[in-house]
């Protein structure tokens, strides 16, 4: 509520004597303040929304598992992405289950990113653009998730051109998927590099070379299997599962995987 204004009451005139000289008139009555607006009440700050941290490589069929796509799809605020791999790559064919689950992925504003393997430079340039093609024409992929990717400075030639036909087939994101530590050269072709990818056992020997310290930490991932509960990988941008080889990730990440 607003304060009220005080009534101002100008102080009374004397009356005049016949023999006193004309009366001064009397002091001017000063207005009243303007009344101040009522303080405005401070709405209670919204909660943080949730980090996009989670990139998530899930490789069961949607028809086999339907339970866990539904948890990946509601964790839609927490992932960075979500691996789509049909059948080593996109496939001979679409697959309709996939492909809703995509839709549905991408309506919740999640990035699908279409697996496609590179076989360390050694699989053709033509065979993985294929796989690319076919992931955004079959599954509305809008990323892409290049596996088994080399590390040695004599393939960046190749991966770049990788690169920029990922990117001419509709690719935001792209991450190479390098399992450990690459040439530095590789920082320039991707938005997202997997710098270890292996057992929380073998986990904690992971150290980093110099040359990432000139690169933002988001730039990076850890995907680490055979995780413990509250395993947390250093990287922003991560993946810790329960499952263990020879088929890791079959299963999700521990917040989103109910106890077996």
């Amino acid at each position: 509520m607003h304060p009220q204004t005080p009534h101002p009451h100008a102080p009374p005139v004397p009356p005049a004597l016949h023999t006193a000289p004309a009366p001064h008139p009397a002091p001017a009555t000063s207005a009243a303040p303007a009344p101040q607006p009522a303080p405005a009440t401070s709405a209670a700050p919204a909660p943080p929304a949730p980090e996009r941290t989670l990139l998530v490589p899930f490789y069961d069929h949607p028809a086999d598992r339907p339970d866990a796509w539904e948890r990946l799809i509601a964790a839609a605020p927490r992932l960075y992405g979500v691996v789509l791999n049909p059948a080593s790559g996109a496939g001979q064919a679409p697959d309709a289950v996939f492909a809703e689950a995509a839709s549905r992925l991408r309506a919740a504003g999640v990035p699908v990113l279409g697996y496609a393997d590179t076989d360390y430079g050694r699989r053709p340039h033509a065979e993985v653009v294929r796989d690319l093609l076919r992931h955004r024409d079959w599954y509305g992929a809008d990323g892409a998730f290049l596996d088994q990717a080399a590390t040695d400075p004599a393939l960046l030639a190749h991966y770049r051109r990788l690169s920029v036909a990922a990117r001419a087939a509709g690719a935001r994101t792209l991450v190479l998927n390098h399992g450990t530590h690459p040439h530095p050269g590789y920082a320039a072709l991707a938005d997202l590099l997997v710098t270890y990818e292996g057992t929380w056992a073998a986990y904690p020997g992971a150290g980093a070379p110099q040359w990432t310290l000139a690169h933002p930490p988001e730039r990076f991932c850890h995907l680490v299997y055979a995780a413990p509960p509250g395993a947390r990988p250093t990287t922003p941008v991560h993946c810790a599962v329960p499952g263990d080889a020879p088929h890791p990730w079959g299963t999700l990440p521990h917040l989103l995987e109910p106890a077996r």
